[in-house]
């Protein structure tokens, strides 16, 4: 029977390692959005801030992993065999709930999940002990810790006020007397800035993590004899004040002497401020549970008993989580941090939603969003209405963005908001982090980090008239998201430790299978789905300014485009020809795909046009025009493979072998004389003697297509002919003409304008 036991301590563990991968992944953009949404930081640098961060927070996070063991239930009313069956649904759950919200693209918080787990567990597993015995289920307070799970959950909720409220607050603080000019400011005001941030920092994250590590309880003649933790308490005030005169001077030193931008390094200091308050908070989410249940199997295996008498009574009591297993844990979070492709791809929500510029916006708005954008117009209005006039030109003054040509000089690269609003989300985050870690309350930093950056945004006027319906909206629906995490997790826990309890060892492993079989299903699909287009061919948003360089540019896409079509009318044919709905289901969802690229191209006319300097208009014609004929090339194509789709599916007569024939051969013809050498061509861009090869063959190509329509309308006449089938045939011939059409007109237009910008340059 101990083997048992010790196969679901090892599966917790491997649980565990799933549980730090997902998590870190998803949770990475808590701590990077800032540093990268503001790009005063490189990359690398900004990943080798967070990653010391992450170290040392995950070794210094021993007390939160009380949490897990009796935060939310009272461990002396349930026996080892209960509780291990209660951490296995609660792991079993979280990478269910995880992979379940990542296939979705949900925002999730790992705190949330943890906490409802455990209540949803214990709860149920309370209710099982209950029905067993001769105990009223109103004794079920006696298994639960009521307290502190009220004051777990309530400090959850208050903490997605609190941040939004404080962040706002600060943001609008600091950007009424700092304004936009920080660089044209005095030394000596940005160094009072410098001084706060930095004194903030290292007062709730440092100063908390020496007084939760070993260092804490050494006495020190210099403190007279006291031991940090206790000098600290004592002298709170004076370390305070000292702490930000240090660091005032350090600010007014790097600035006034070394030139050096204060803002950068508060940046770098509250990555690394952040990812360690993360790493504190957080690390209980993804290894609390299986520290507990390897605490636990320590003491059981040394008592002797039975698993279903030995009592957990000695998890109420302080135990210190082995540093091997919290510095395993901050090995594994930093290299995922580093190779893990999900911490890599920059999650964009809270990017869109904080932007300081106009942007795709990720959500629509609905009557609640406008309601409450409504309602803030008019609480606006009213406080218009009563400031003197002379403080509301003060306050636009300060909030005034800039008007120069940085705002557009690059689309794709340009940053979404300030240094000062970065430094702020980073610095209140962690702050508020810290205060609730040291004070062994586990929060949801994903929501903390979320709501510190929507009050920033909201404060700093990131949420305009055109956007703020769509920023509310997706504000709400992060928060809705919490609730169905919530939800999710105490319910799925709770069926998950019934059929534990009830169906024993066999049951498990046929949950493990099955979570085995989700989470590889959900694995190997979006592996396929990355695979279908590669990246090379994915079509990239113009950044140009200048004529030549939107015309290079585009060249490069049509490239792009004429590749994907000619895959995709392959598919198409081999399709019709072997009539398998599969291949046409393939084949339409690579033209949505690439459909959704086109959109995102048209829906970035209007940066495109504002990054253009005002010589180049005629760029934004030729670039429109480019435009129309790809989109009328992707609905033409999706159109010809609607149709095939719902003829093949409603199982209507195949096409008949010489209508195959032909159009392999109209397919072969095309790709020869038409997307082949466009996809050559383009990629070498001005090649004036390739373009005028192709438009020669406009000719042939269409004479040859209208030829098999002719040929087809002969054959309608036959008696044999079938309707349906003459239909769908004549479709394909007809959309493929437009098709071939479509990229004759393309090909014209841009052998036009390199051949007049020859002539210009000759």
């Amino acid at each position: 029977m101990e083997n048992i036991y010790l196969f679901l301590l090892i599966v917790l563990f491997i649980l565990a390692i799933g549980d730090l991968i997902v998590g870190v992944s998803n949770d990475a953009v808590n701590f990077l959005n800032p540093a990268i949404g503001s790009k005063v930081i490189s990359f690398k640098n900004i990943m080798i801030f967070a990653s010391i961060g992450i170290a040392l927070g995950a070794v210094s996070s021993s007390g939160m992993m009380e949490v897990a063991r009796k935060g939310i239930f009272n461990p002396s009313s349930f026996y080892f065999d209960e509780i291990i069956f209660i951490f296995m649904a609660v792991m079993i759950t979280d990478i269910l709930l995880l992979d379940f919200f990542n296939s979705l693209g949900l925002p999730t918080s790992t705190t949330v999940s943890i906490v409802f787990e455990l209540l949803g567990a214990s709860v149920v597993m309370a209710l099982v002990k209950i029905n067993n015995s001769t105990k009223d289920f109103s004794e079920l307070s006696n298994y639960i810790n009521n307290e502190k799970a009220i004051q777990i959950i309530l400090g959850i909720l208050l903490s997605v006020f609190i941040a939004f409220t404080i962040g706002g607050l600060v943001q609008w603080i600091s950007r009424f007397i700092l304004s936009y000019k920080l660089d044209k400011l005095k030394p000596e005001i940005n160094s009072i800035f410098g001084g706060i941030a930095i004194a903030s920092i290292f007062n709730f994250i440092l100063i908390k993590g020496i007084k939760g590590s070993p260092f804490a309880e050494v006495k020190f003649a210099l403190l007279n004899n006291s031991d940090v933790s206790s000098f600290i308490d004592e002298n709170n005030l004076i370390v305070s004040v000292l702490n930000f005169i240090i660091w005032y001077f350090f600010s007014y030193v790097v600035i006034r002497f070394f030139k050096i931008d204060i803002y950068k390094i508060i940046i770098g200091i509250g990555t690394f401020a952040l990812a360690l308050a993360f790493a504190g908070n957080d690390l209980v989410n993804f290894i609390g549970v299986p520290v507990a249940a390897f605490q636990s199997y320590e003491a059981w295996s040394n008592s002797g008993l039975a698993a279903s008498e030995f009592e957990m009574g000695f998890l109420s009591n302080k135990v210190a989580a082995p540093t091997f297993l919290l510095l395993g844990s901050g090995i594994i979070m930093v290299l995922t941090l580093w190779f893990s492709s999900k911490a890599k791809r920059v999650v964009k929500t809270s990017l869109d939603l904080s932007s300081q510029y106009e942007t795709k916006e990720r959500f629509k708005s609905n009557a609640l969003s406008r309601s409450l954008v409504s309602f803030g117009i008019f609480l606006n209005n009213i406080v218009r209405k009563i400031l003197p006039k002379s403080i509301k030109k003060s306050i636009k003054k300060s909030f005034e963005t800039p008007k120069d040509g940085k705002i557009y000089v690059s689309i794709i690269n340009r940053p979404s908001f300030d240094k000062l609003r970065a430094s702020i989300n980073l610095v209140v985050a962690a702050v508020l982090i810290s205060f609730a870690t040291s004070f062994k309350l586990p929060l949801s930093t994903t929501y903390v980090t979320f709501m510190v950056t929507m009050g920033t945004s909201l404060a700093d006027r990131a949420w305009g008239t055109d956007s703020a319906v769509y920023r509310v909206s997706g504000v709400l629906n992060v928060i809705l998201g919490w609730f169905f995490t919530a939800i999710i997790a105490f319910t799925v826990g709770g069926i998950i430790v019934f059929t534990i309890f009830q169906g024993g060892f066999y049951a498990l492993l046929i949950i493990l299978l099955f979570v085995l079989i989700i989470v590889g299903k959900s694995y190997y699909n979006s592996t396929k789905q990355s695979k279908i287009i590669f990246e090379e061919n994915k079509l990239l948003i113009t950044n140009a300014s200048t004529y030549e360089e939107v015309i290079i540019q585009s060249g490069a896409n049509i490239a792009r485009v004429a590749k994907r079509i000619n895959n995709i009318f392959d598919i198409l044919i081999d399709g019709l020809a072997k009539n398998e709905v599969k291949l046409i289901k393939k084949g339409l969802n690579n033209i949505n795909k690439l459909e959704i690229e086109v959109d995102e191209l048209r829906e970035n006319i209007f940066f495109f046009i504002k990054n253009l300097k005002k010589s180049s208009v005629s760029a934004s014609k030729f670039y429109i025009k480019l435009l129309d004929e790809v989109e009328d090339l992707t609905k033409d194509l999706k159109n010809i493979l609607n149709k095939s789709f719902n003829h093949i599916i409603n199982n209507h007569k195949k096409l008949k072998l010489n209508q195959i024939r032909n159009l392999l051969l109209v397919q072969n013809f095309v790709n020869q004389n038409l997307l082949n050498k466009i996809n050559k061509s383009f990629k070498k861009n001005t090649n004036i003697e390739e373009f005028e090869e192709i438009l020669i063959s406009k000719d042939r190509v269409i004479d040859m297509i209208n030829k098999k329509i002719e040929d087809q309308i002969i054959a309608s006449k036959d008696e044999e002919s079938r309707m349906r089938n003459s239909k769908l045939y004549f479709n394909v011939l007809l959309r493929t003409k437009d098709i071939a059409t479509s990229n004759y007109n393309i090909v014209e237009h841009y052998y036009n304008v390199v051949k007049k910008l020859k002539e210009v340059v000759i």
